[in-house]
Parts: C-alpha cells; sequence; structure tokens
C-alpha cells in the first residue's frame, strides 16, 4: 500500500519578505526609469492624401444621387436583389469559402503572436522542487529535499517592446480588415458568377426561340421550293441560318456548366453539386435603384483594403520606434530563493536558504551600424506601406468612378438596345409574311432574322451587365462586410 506524497510546504513568510524586498525594490527603481522612453525620437503615421468631395460621373444621365448613405444597407448588399437563391450562394459562400477560412485562421494567428507579444513583457516566475535519495556502500541511505522561486525581468526602459506590441496589434488588426476584404470579394465574386448564369441561360433562351423559328422558315422554304415558287438556293440558305444558330447552344450550355462548377467551388462545394439547384432558368436578377452613395471620404473609411493598409503603416512606425529602442541600453532583473533540507518537514525549519538577485545591463558599443542599418530597413519599410495605402485609396476611387461610368453607360445602351429588339422583331414577322405571300425575296427575311437574334441576344448580355455594374460598385464603396 502507497501512502500519499504530501505537498512541499513553502517557506515561512518573514523568510520570503526579507528575500524578496531587494528585488521588489530594484523593480520599483527601473519602472520608475521607463519614463526615458520619452527620449526617443517620434514618428507620425502621415497618410494625408486628397479626397475630391464627390464623384465626378455624379451629373451623368441616370445617375445615383449623392447623400450619406447608411452602412448597414451594403453589409448585405446581395439582398437589394431580391433573388433569395442568390443570398442563400452568398451567405453559404461567407462560411465555407476556402479563402474566406484562410484569411479567419491568419486573424486567429496574427491575435495569438499578439498575446505571445504582450505577455514577454511581464516578468517571468518559475517554482521548482526536487527530491534525492543517495546511498554510498554500506553507508546509511540519506535524503536531499530542494525547493525554489526563479524570476527574471527585462524593463522595458526605452519602449522598445511596448512598440513592438504596438506593432503586432496593429499586424492583428490588418489581418482583421483583411478577412473582411476577403469576404467582400467572395460576396461580390458569388453575385457576379451567379448573374452571369442567368444572363447566360437567357441568352439560351433566346437562341432555343430564335431556332424554332428558323426552322419554321426552312420548312416553310422547303414547302415552297417543291412547289416551284422559290429555288434550292433559298432552302440552303434557310438551313445554313438555323445551323449556325443551332451550333450557339452547345457554347452556350457549356458556358453555363463552367459557370455553375465556379458557383459551386466559391461556395465550397464540388464542382457538380449546385447542378440540380441551377438547371432551372430564372430571370436576371436586377438590383433596387434607390441607390445613394457615400461621398469619397466615406467610402474609403468603409473599404476594408484601405483600413488594412492604414493599419499596416502604424505597425510599420512602431517597428521603426522598436529598431531605434534597439539601439539604446537594455536592462534585466532576476532573482532566485531555494531552500534545502535533509527531511520534508525540515523545509520549514531550519532548512538552509539560498537567495540571489542579479541585475544587469547591456550597452550596444560597436556593432559595425548593424542597429542603425536595422533602423533604416524599418524607415524603408515604412515609407513602403505609405506608398502602399496611397495605391489603396486611389484604387478604391477609380473602382468608383469606373463602377458609376460602366452603370450609367450599360443603362443608356440598354434603353437603345431593347427598341432596336422591338423594331427588329417587328421587321422580322412583317418580313416572314411578306415572304409567304411571295412579295419579297429570301435575303431579306434571313437578314431580319440575323438582326432579331443579335438584338436579343445583346439584350440579355447588357441586362446582366447592369446588374454586374450594381455589383462591382457595391463592392468598390466597400459593402459586403460588417
Amino acid at each position: 500500500m502507497h501512502s500519499p506524497t504530501p505537498d512541499f510546504p513553502c517557506p515561512n513568510r518573514s523568510l520570503l519578505r526579507s528575500t524578496l524586498l531587494p528585488l521588489t525594490t530594484s523593480i520599483g527603481i527601473v519602472l520608475g526609469l521607463s519614463g526615458c522612453a520619452s527620449w526617443l525620437p517620434q514618428r507620425e503615421a502621415s497618410t494625408a492624401l486628397t479626397v475630391p468631395a464627390a464623384w465626378s460621373t455624379s451629373a451623368l444621365p441616370g445617375a445615383s444621387s449623392l447623400s450619406s448613405a447608411d452602412p448597414t444597407r451594403l453589409a448585405q448588399w446581395w439582398q437589394r436583389f431580391n433573388d433569395p437563391l442568390l443570398t442563400t450562394l452568398v451567405t453559404q459562400a461567407l462560411q465555407a469559402n476556402t479563402s474566406v477560412r484562410a484569411a479567419q485562421a491568419a486573424l486567429q494567428q496574427s491575435r495569438a503572436l499578439r498575446d505571445v507579444k504582450t505577455a514577454g513583457m511581464w516578468p517571468g516566475v518559475s517554482a521548482s522542487g526536487s527530491a534525492q535519495r543517495t546511498q554510498s556502500g554500506s553507508n546509511d541511505p540519506s535524503s536531499t529535499f530542494k525547493a525554489g522561486f526563479d524570476a527574471s525581468w527585462e524593463p522595458d526602459v526605452f519602449g522598445g517592446k511596448r512598440k513592438a506590441v504596438n506593432a503586432i496589434e496593429a499586424d492583428a488588426q490588418a489581418a482583421q480588415a483583411s478577412l473582411a476584404d476577403v469576404q467582400v470579394s467572395v460576396a461580390a465574386e458569388v453575385a457576379l458568377a451567379y448573374i452571369q448564369l442567368r444572363g447566360q441561360q437567357a441568352q439560351l433562351a433566346v437562341a432555343h426561340t430564335n431556332l424554332a423559328s428558323q426552322n419554321e422558315t426552312l420548312q416553310i422554304t422547303d414547302w415552297r421550293a417543291q412547289a416551284g415558287l422559290t429555288t434550292s438556293l433559298e432552302v440552303e440558305q434557310a438551313r445554313t441560318a438555323s445551323e449556325q444558330t443551332g451550333a450557339q447552344i452547345p457554347a452556350l450550355q457549356a458556358s453555363t456548366a463552367k459557370t455553375r462548377h465556379s458557383l459551386a467551388v466559391l461556395t465550397g462545394q464540388n464542382p457538380d453539386a449546385l447542378q440540380a439547384l441551377l438547371s432551372s432558368t430564372l430571370p436576371i436578377p436586377q438590383a433596387a435603384g434607390d441607390l445613394t452613395l457615400n461621398i469619397p471620404a466615406q467610402t474609403l473609411r468603409q473599404r476594408p483594403d484601405v483600413r488594412a493598409a492604414e493599419h499596416r503603416i502604424s505597425a510599420a512606425l512602431a517597428r521603426v520606434s522598436a529598431a531605434d529602442a534597439a539601439r539604446y541600453p537594455s536592462f534585466s532583473l532576476g532573482g532566485s530563493l531555494s531552500v534545502s533540507a535533509l527531511t520534508l518537514s525540515g523545509l520549514t525549519s531550519g532548512a538552509t536558504v539560498v537567495n540571489a538577485l542579479l541585475g544587469g545591463i547591456s550597452v550596444p558599443l560597436l556593432d559595425a551600424g548593424a542597429a542603425k542599418a536595422q533602423v533604416q530597413a524599418q524607415e524603408a519599410a515604412l515609407e513602403q506601406a505609405r506608398a502602399s495605402y496611397q495605391s489603396a485609396v486611389l484604387t478604391a476611387l477609380k473602382d468608383v468612378e469606373d463602377a458609376l461610368v460602366a452603370l450609367n453607360g450599360d443603362r443608356e445602351r440598354l434603353t437603345r438596345l431593347q427598341n432596336a429588339a422591338t423594331a427588329a422583331g417587328n421587321a422580322a414577322l412583317m418580313a416572314q409574311q411578306r415572304f409567304n405571300s411571295g412579295l419579297i425575296d429570301f435575303q431579306t427575311v434571313l437578314q431580319t432574322q440575323r438582326s432579331l437574334l443579335s438584338t436579343q441576344d445583346s439584350v440579355a448580355s447588357t441586362q446582366a451587365d447592369i446588374s454586374a455594374d450594381h455589383v462591382r460598385l457595391y463592392k468598390a464603396l466597400g459593402g459586403g462586410w460588417n
């Protein structure tokens, strides 16, 4: 039967006080010196960049009115298309997309590294205990018991550690903004792919409708040729037009399947997972027309890529200060307390006490310019971060301007194409009737049918373009994240 192992008793309190008092006094003195961090040169994150007061395209016909838009309305902009299936696909992509999951893991890693760096600023204390039993020859065995504490700390006198923590904290904030940027991009990619799919389905429906009409014309032409009213030339021309239209259908079907595969992968599924869900043809989703725009400065605050670039400037600035602090002396404090006895109970009375207090200072004297070069390297990284921030701002402004120009242009184009499609439909109908009556030749019928197919296909394509323009505008405004 084994008896339970007793806990190691601690030394008496008066012994601890008499031993740790010098260490505590030294720590207080070093803490008072921490104000020396103000000796270091202070830098500011200069991110000033001239931003226009309004969008240059706001005066174009059909442009959206300018006002202060509610950011919460842009957080889930895909609901403005009033398409439940689109909302379902975007929601699933934001949860299961591989890029989103990777960005989430990167954020968790960045936060964990921040916690590690923060913990390094505090003193470290460890406890130890040992029991040893020895016997030499025929002598009686002897036991030795030891218990002790060790403490160490490197005080941040010149603020280098604090700046390093600030840098990694800014990195964590940049990682969080990068996650939001990935979410914005994934939501836009899903919406664009979905709109492209519906546009391809609309074009496929146009091709099927025109093929049926051309097959009917081919049948009528063949009957007229058998009756001697036309020649075989017209029959072959009708067959040519019908086959050319039919040849577009397999290409559109293949494009539709590829787009469906892309949507499945974006939502974190196998390429063929959405075949049943997306097989039916639905109208192209159209966005609500009551969009209001943020002014440029508000848009930049909303865009996560701009925020991430700004946080990277803060991180680079903190690393410059940390490199500066590394050129100054560093201090260290350490202490230990240990007791040893021949018996376990002797640790609390009559034990041998050993205590030590160590204070150290390290001063860089000669490093062949390495510390100065490190500061210069971090300053260069800071300039890179500033340039990247300015690039992000300019890109953001360009994205909005481009989306507005494309949206207004496609709106006007759609209006004219719809008028052209109506006229082409009327012309094709009248040409078919006159050809059946023998009043015109077959060339006129072919020409009107080709025009009808082309204009109807362009209408479907432009309708999809307008919806895609809205998606790109929402993305450019920074919508898609909370």
